[in-house]
């Protein structure tokens, strides 16, 4: 057979570098897998009826220099300054040893989300450090492992409220009116197309009257207002309700935490925590809930259980491994979490703790304390007298030109309306600031009345924290930049990330995130503008940010693109309701069916429940396919209901189904809208655009296909595209500083800033750039080919479970286990566990089909670490060979102890069946580069057993 190379044209040296593979190794995949050229894959693989047949109409291929130096154009139109707006976002110093060895470290960024617990001990103990910090901030006892940002965080305190509160689940919400406005715009939002009520009244007047099922108080307020909110909250209690407070972290090192004066539930942003402010995000929320509350908790709980040896360690505890299995039922979804920056976050209160934190929030406090006394001693009025950070001044019909004169000093404020100005202080606010401010305001002889400015906290007694907190050593044993910086690598050291290792992840693309890609992330004109800051200070984030949705439009077909959605479950929320918005856009407001094929994301039955759409479960094929029989008859029963499809292309069983065309016509013939699933873009792009072949909306995941690290959990980002007649239903502006959302749209806001995630959108863009429509392209094919040379030398093995068009895979490859469990009672989380002894991340577990493994190699790995895994896989099968032939049981064979730490096989005693060497040598190139993991296999069980969900004393650690 003679090979040939795809005959596109050369593409840059970046491309090279991101496509792990060397021509000489695409020759021998190629021959493996019995194909000529990678373009004669692709057309072997894909259906023809929806071949892309046109090259990507994009910029020529940029290199690393060039697309920086591009980057550095548009950072170089921002205009920084000091940011004083306030609204829940706030500046802040990242303490450089954090910076360079969490936020910019690999080992940190390019980790998983850590459902293999035995080598994400490192992380989980970062985000336990997290819930720890939240919990004793906030007062109450359990508190997960991050939200998105503090808007939608609030929108699942309210959906724990009504779900919690069964006797008064039919009662109103009660929303604060000194609540952050972007909160309360989002929270209208999902209340309308959920379809319960919210009412909005100040609650210094007490509660209105009527049925209350919860009540959402904010701590302070956006005014500025710090509230002792113990009597309304015993109001609301003794009517049935529950109480969630929005609290500020700062703030509550001087105040008293919700918490002590009762509330249920405590929700926030922790950004201020050394993060960043991104233009609006990445920011990692937070949520606590009282005792009685767990298991209705939303998103991801780390726990503390044992391994095998009885040593503690840590994994995900409770509903986190449910949602999924859960699908309309479930209470959250997943992917809602921000891992990362809730370990920098985190790491920030280590580095600091409890005095660190106080001192901080004293000298914020102090400032404002200052600004506030030299401005009511020019004769301005102040909207309370009580509060930490913030001030609203009161400027008859000069609020505009005191934020001018600000401006011009280059400072920010906040304009509240045509009487008030808004100033808050932060962490970076020093006394010049405060002088710039004051000048504004017209202060005469301002320096002198600033220096002479009081200290010490201002606040009532009763409103006063008098508790403990962070009393846990690792808050107070990490004071030396040597101890913080030999912490940090200590914890790096634990984890499995990308940087180590293959993370061969069916579902969840791990490739490459390029150095370069990463590069402008930190780079100052880009992490401190402020999502508030006046438009023409942000020129340059509007370009970039328009040039990328034009690149994503052109890549997926689509006419529109918003990239306020700051999860892939956001993305799917914003298409699911822009199809809402478009059925009642048109008088058709019964439209409420949502179809779902049962071998779907289970994150997408979750959606469509938030959209307020009924989930109506299309059944499955035997192939895989959709049950054309069953469809159709759905479609029937439902033909004047039906409002979308959710299916997801290739299909989640890692196939490029041939009746997706079929599909979608049937359902448009019905008068229903198609939303195909971008999960799995990354064997699409280039290749076919699903705006082009029957969709109407897609969320797509940058996170995944478009090269943003996954960072243990989040950050993420999953844009919505949609064709023409869905763009005026894209997302609007929860804030109010942008006349209409993208393009015009005013659809409703999904997050709480108008680009969700913007601060890590230049990786994205840096990654199309430098690829080029050619590398792009290139990448899909080359993704294809790793994944059916997988398949083709691991299907003797064990079976691929379903194969489409000419028996080739699409991106990734479902390996079935199950008949050798019924024959050996190997499990495949016994070949999960035990490829941990190779080295290697374990595949999706259990996805889409129970007892198999999802494997996705991407285009990024290398031909000799494909086949290293190869190897493990075939060495594996070998040793369930000799359960099945009876040389050993399944309970004593090492797949059923994997995985063999360092403790376990450098013990001077060896009891088991199989040789000491085999445990912890399964392959010769192990002896020299070998990763051991710190603990044994966990007992997920009695981590449910016995929730921890805080620090656990050091003892809990001794064996």
């Amino acid at each position: 057979m003679t090979i040939q190379l795809a005959t596109t044209s050369p593409t840059t040296a970046f491309a090279d570098r991101h496509i792990g593979a060397r021509p000489d190794d695409l020759q021998t995949m190629l021959a493996r897998v019995g194909r000529t050229s990678l373009d004669d894959l692709a057309d072997a693989a894909v259906p023809a009826d929806i071949r892309q047949r046109t090259p990507l109409d994009l910029p020529a291929a940029l290199s690393e220099q060039e697309a920086l130096e591009r980057l550095r154009a548009f950072a170089n139109r921002n205009t920084t300054a000091v940011q004083m707006i306030g609204q829940g976002y706030y500046d802040t110093h990242t303490p450089p040893v954090i910076q360079r060895n969490v936020l910019e470290s690999p080992g940190w960024y390019t980790a998983y989300t850590p459902y293999q617990p035995e080598i994400s001990q490192g992380r989980l103990e970062a985000l336990l450090n997290f819930q720890t910090m939240v919990a004793d901030l906030t007062g109450l006892p359990v508190a997960n492992a991050s939200l998105l940002d503090e808007a939608t965080a609030v929108v699942e305190a309210v959906l724990l409220m009504r779900r919690a509160n069964k006797a008064r689940g039919n009662g109103a919400i009660v929303v604060d009116a000194d609540t952050l406005p972007q909160t309360l715009a989002v929270v209208l939002a999902r209340a309308e197309a959920l379809g319960f009520a919210v009412r909005v009244a100040d609650l210094t007047e007490g509660l209105p009257e009527g049925e209350i099922t919860g009540v959402v108080l904010q701590q302070p307020g956006t005014s500025g207002r710090v509230a002792d909110h113990a009597a309304v909250i015993a109001e609301a209690k003794e009517r049935g309700a529950m109480v969630t407070v929005a609290a500020d972290l700062l703030a509550l090192t001087l105040i008293t935490p919700p918490g002590e004066q009762g509330a249920d539930i405590a929700v926030g942003s922790s950004q201020r925590f050394g993060v960043p402010l991104f233009f609006g995000g990445p920011h990692a929320a937070y949520m606590a809930v009282r005792s009685g509350l767990e298991r209705n908790l939303p998103g991801r709980l780390v726990g503390v259980s044992r391994d095998a040896t009885g040593r503690a360690a840590y994994r995900l505890a409770l509903q986190t491994r449910e949602q999924h299995i859960r699908r309309e039922k479930a209470t959250s979804n997943i992917c809602t979490a921000q891992a990362l920056l809730a370990v920098v976050a985190g790491m920030y209160a280590v580095h600091h703790g409890p005095e660190g934190l106080k001192a901080i929030a004293g000298r914020v406090h102090d400032r404002a304390r200052t600004l506030a006394t030299v401005l009511r001693g020019a004769g301005h009025e102040l909207g309370t007298e009580q509060f930490f950070d913030t001030l609203t001044v009161g400027v008859p019909g000069r609020a505009g030109q005191v934020v001018r004169a600000a401006e011009a000093r280059g400072v920010n404020l906040r304009h509240v309306d045509a009487d008030h100005v808004g100033i808050s202080c932060d962490e970076t606010t020093t006394e010049q600031h405060l002088v710039l401010v004051a000048e504004a305001f017209g202060v005469t002889d301002a320096a002198a009345a600033v220096a002479a400015g009081p200290r010490g906290l201002q606040l009532d007694a009763g409103l006063r924290r008098t508790t403990e907190f962070l009393t846990h050593p690792v808050f107070s044993a990490h004071r030396s930049e040597t101890q913080m910086l030999r912490y940090l690598r200590r914890l790096e050291n634990r984890d499995l990330a990308l940087d180590r290792t293959m993370i061969p992840l069916g579902s969840c693309t791990m490739k490459l995130n390029a150095t370069a890609e990463m590069a402008a992330m930190s780079w100052p004109e880009f992490a401190s503008i402020h999502p508030l800051a006046p438009a023409h200070q942000t020129t340059g984030w509007r370009e970039l940010i328009a040039d990328l949705s034009g690149r994503l439009q052109e890549i997926t077909g689509y006419a529109a693109v918003s990239l306020q959605p700051n999860a892939g479950s956001q993305g799917e929320l914003a298409g699911l309701l822009a199809i809402r918005g478009y059925h009642r856009s048109r008088g058709e407001e019964q439209r409420t069916v949502c179809l779902i094929p049962a071998s779907a994301h289970g994150t997408n039955a979750a959606s469509a429940v938030l959209a307020g759409m009924k989930v109506v479960v299309v059944k499955t094929a035997a192939d895989g396919t959709i049950d054309h029989a069953d469809l159709d008859a759905k479609i029937e029963a439902h033909r004047e209901q039906l409002a979308a499809i959710m299916i997801t292309y290739p299909s989640t069983h890692g196939v490029y189904d041939a009746d997706v065309r079929l599909v979608c016509d049937a359902v448009h013939g019905a008068g229903g809208q198609v939303y195909i699933d971008g999960a799995n873009l990354n064997a699409l792009v280039g290749l076919a655009q699903p705006g082009r072949f029957g969709g109407d909306v897609s969320h797509l995941n940058l996170h995944k296909t478009f090269c943003i690290p996954h960072g243990g959990g989040g950050p993420g980002v999953g844009p919505v595209a949609v064709a023409a007649h869905l763009a005026p239903f894209l997302p609007g502006d929860a804030t109010g500083a942008e006349a209409d959302g993208a393009d015009g749209a005013a659809g409703a806001p999904i997050s709480a800033t108008m680009f969700g995630s913007a601060g890590v959108l230049p990786i994205s863009w840096a990654y199309i750039a430098m690829m080029g429509g050619d590398g792009l392209t290139r990448a899909t094919q080359t993704a294809l080919l790793t994944a059916n040379y997988v398949a083709t030398a691991l299907n003797e093995h064990y079976p691929v479970l379903y194969t489409g068009n000419n028996g080739l895979v699409a991106h990734e490859c479902i390996l079935d286990l199950r008949a050798l469990t019924a024959r050996t009672k190997v499990t495949a989380e016994d070949v999960a566990k035990r490829l941990i002894d190779f080295g290697f991340h374990a595949p999706t577990l259990s996805f889409p089909v129970a007892g198999t493994l999802m494997v996705e190699p991407t285009e990024s790995e290398d031909l000799a670490e494909i086949d290293r895994f190869i190897t493990a896989m075939t060495v594996i099968r070998a040793e369930i060979e000799q359960v099945a032939r009876g040389e050993l049981s399944a309970e004593d064979s090492p797949l059923r102890h994997a995985p063999h730490t360092a403790e376990v096989v450098a013990a001077s005693d060896w009891d088991r069946r199989y040789p000491r060497e085999q445990g912890a040598f399964p392959v010769p190139e192990l002896r020299q580069d070998k990763y051991f993991p710190p603990v044994g296999r966990i007992d997920g069980a009695a981590g449910d057993r016995n929730l921890v969900c805080s620090c656990p004393a050091p003892e809990a650690f001794e064996n």
